[in-house]
């Protein structure tokens, strides 16, 4: 009888191999892999199991997979990371990025464009923070994280954004580090009267909560010294955000606009440590500054698309566009995706995001390059042609896909 068992349990055996779980959900097959911060850019096979990388080789069995993407001829890069965008919308007229009607709901313009991870620019100050938390950071797919504004009820613009007695450095701090989980770092912007003060206050309330400050610098009449703000007011790992921008009257820009030549102390402060971030935004962004920079060997640390209603609707659009402009500006493929994923994780002090080491969290980007006729163009009308352009074409979250834009990935999702 016992050997009669062993029989039946030795038949029965493959049948219950047959019925265990496969080891990975999803194996992404046959992708150009870039990945800065591991030093890889090759053809490699990516494995994901319990929402992190668990392999990444020459070669991984896709029947070990529950789901194959197929990825030949794209590019496979750590989800992308926005640093600076407006993701607290809401319903309050005349509050402009604040729970206002001016900034986007994360989820309808990020995954369609591989980003995961966006930092809000300073939407929310200390005391508007709950808000931002429960509507939008609690109820997002795509993670949002914030630099938190320096200005007590956020960026409501007008007269509020002007009020010195609402930046409290303390109370900021306060509100940062009981927040760490989402608060990457104060923000600086908006500020009209010819005074250091904002920016002081706001790198005050970095060095209490050892976070950094992001820097939104002009807009006042007589213009103050870029130069002073980079090495006297900064601190190594603080950001100047809206790096190309040209308006002259009220800020004074990177690139000599008579000599048509960058500024030498730019480069002497990039080498100090402070991280120059796109922001493209609206009117941040200028071919005559892009240009002449890159010539001189200078390129952002950080790319930024500054998304918002207005934006994305002038010659912005989104992350993928203002990557493919920096394409075109000779920065490189590996350079550009460094700096829109490892670079911006470094940036705000997240080192479990923007890199495809195994045991990370399972956030993807998977991009393919298209060929054609596209006319990359700037607020004054500049215009560059470019016959490459970058487009999403899956992206994972946290090892779950959320958006495929052809169907690349089999069997397909029941939906």
């Amino acid at each position: 009888m016992r050997k009669f068992y062993i029989f039946f349990a030795s038949l029965l055996l493959p049948l219950a191999l047959l019925g265990q779980a496969k080891p990975y959900s999803i194996v992404i097959k046959g992708g150009h892999v870039i990945d800065p911060k591991n030093n890889i850019n090759r053809i490699m096979d990516v494995a994901i199991a319990d929402g992190k990388i668990a392999k990444i080789a020459s070669n991984i069995d896709a029947s070990q997979a529950q789901q194959v993407v197929a990825a030949l001829g794209m590019y496979v890069t750590p989800g992308l990371i926005d640093l600076h965008g407006h993701v607290f919308a809401g319903t309050q007229p005349n509050q402009m990025y604040s729970n206002g009607f001016s900034s986007v709901m994360p989820d309808g313009f990020y995954q369609r464009v591989g980003v995961t991870t966006v930092v809000d620019a300073g939407g929310a100050g200390w005391r508007d923070f709950p808000t931002f938390k429960k509507n939008i950071i609690d109820n997002s797919q795509t993670r949002v994280l914030s630099f938190l504004n320096i200005v007590g009820d956020g960026m409501r613009g007008g007269p509020v954004e002007q009020n010195v007695n609402d930046m409290d450095p303390v109370k900021a701090a306060e509100v940062a580090i009981k927040n760490k989980e989402h608060i990457v770092g104060i923000k600086v912007a908006h500020f009209s009267s010819p005074s250091f003060i904002n920016v002081d206050r706001g790198v005050e309330a970095g060095r209490i909560a050892n976070m950094p400050v992001m820097v939104d610098f002009g807009g006042t009449k007589p213009r103050l010294s870029i130069r002073e703000l980079f090495m006297v007011h900064l601190r190594p790992g603080d950001i100047f955000t809206h790096t190309f921008g040209e308006l002259l009257d009220t800020k004074e820009a990177i690139v000599d606009t008579a000599t048509k030549t960058l500024k030498p102390f730019v480069l002497e402060a990039q080498k100090r440590g402070i991280i120059f971030d796109v922001g493209y935004g609206g009117s941040s962004f200028t071919y005559s500054q892009a240009i002449p920079a890159a010539k001189a060997g200078f390129h952002p640390n950080t790319i930024s698309t500054d998304l918002h209603i207005s934006s994305m609707k002038g010659s912005m659009k989104d992350m993928l566009s203002v990557m493919s402009k920096f394409l075109k500006l000779d920065m490189g493929l590996p350079a550009v995706i460094r700096a829109s994923t490892w670079s911006a994780a470094e940036a705000i002090k997240r080192p479990e995001l923007g890199h495809l080491s195994v045991g990370a969290i399972a956030d993807i980007a998977v991009l393919s390059m298209r060929t054609g006729n596209f006319g990359f163009y700037d607020l004054a009308g500049y215009k560059m042609q470019s016959n490459e352009k970058l487009e999403c074409e899956m992206t994972v979250k946290d090892g779950r896909i959320v958006y495929d834009l052809n169907g690349i990935v089999t069997p397909l999702p029941k939906r």
